[in-house]
């Protein structure tokens, strides 16, 4: 944990920090000690989830109530992330959900909703952060990708895909001032997210799914060494070889079988 030169300690903001990797992101960063500021839509679980942090690791821990699917909640964000009195050195951008249906069967509010929280907010709140990073000369930016960003699989694969674009270029751009930012990459992971789309993921096969302790671990480890992305496991890091590689028909079609 870093401190300001007025001797204020650095913070990280969690959007999505009550659940799923977020979740696992708080968790791992205060057992090392780190402050945090949790940011999701639910204040009763904000409420439950810093408590048991603090109770568990004595860290301080912040919370920030706010839908970032409306202009408010946004900049409440922004606003919190802008407050050089309680300065936030690393921005983890996790919040987001899938959508069930196929693109062309979905309303197209929900498809804009969609790349709105995958894209345009992570974007904002990145645009913020930066500020006081290079005024600081350091700051870190984990944007919460996957693995699917690398094959054609849709809305969701396109957003992901920007950010793993935008994480190779900011770190390019911005490391040179001690900022660094990482897409982490993962693939099917052990969290709510799939069930929250209601979706059956018996045809998965076991050997897919990772850990999201697993995840974290590896996405923190490969963010303070400055890697641009961060895919967990060997097996997804071969998959994002090969996603790359086979044409394009084919790895559409295998990775449709996972939707």
């Amino acid at each position: 944990m870093t401190a300001t030169p007025a001797g204020m300690p650095e913070s990280v903001l969690i959007t999505g920090g009550t659940a799923g990797l977020g979740a696992e992101f708080a968790r791992q960063l205060a057992a090392r000690g780190a402050n945090l500021v949790l940011v999701a839509r639910n204040e009763a679980r904000l409420a439950e989830s810093a408590a048991r942090l603090r109770a568990d690791t004595g860290v301080r821990v912040e919370t920030l109530a706010a839908d970032l699917l409306q202009d408010d909640g946004v900049v409440r964000v922004i606003d919190r992330l802008a407050d050089e009195s309680a300065p936030v050195g690393t921005l983890i951008n996790n919040a987001g959900h899938g959508l069930r249906a196929g693109f062309a069967d979905s309303p197209l509010q929900d498809e804009l909703d969609l790349l709105r929280i995958h894209v345009t907010v992570p974007i904002a709140l990145a645009h913020t952060a930066v500020q006081g990073m290079r005024r600081r000369g350091r700051g870190h930016i984990i944007n919460v990708a996957s693995v699917a960003g690398f094959t054609p699989r849709g809305s969701y694969s396109t957003a992901k895909a920007a950010m793993i674009h935008f994480s190779r270029w900011a770190n390019l751009q911005y490391r040179s001032e001690g900022i660094t930012v990482t897409a982490v990459c993962p693939g099917y992971t052990h969290t709510e997210f799939h069930q929250r789309m209601h979706l059956d993921t018996r045809q998965i096969p076991g050997w897919m799914w990772l850990d999201a302790d697993v995840v974290v671990r590896d996405g923190l480890r490969d963010a303070a060494a400055g890697k641009a992305v961060s895919i967990p496991s060997a097996r997804y890091k071969a998959l994002a070889v090969l996603a790359r590689t086979l044409p394009p028909a084919l790895v559409g079609r295998i990775a449709s079988r996972g939707r």
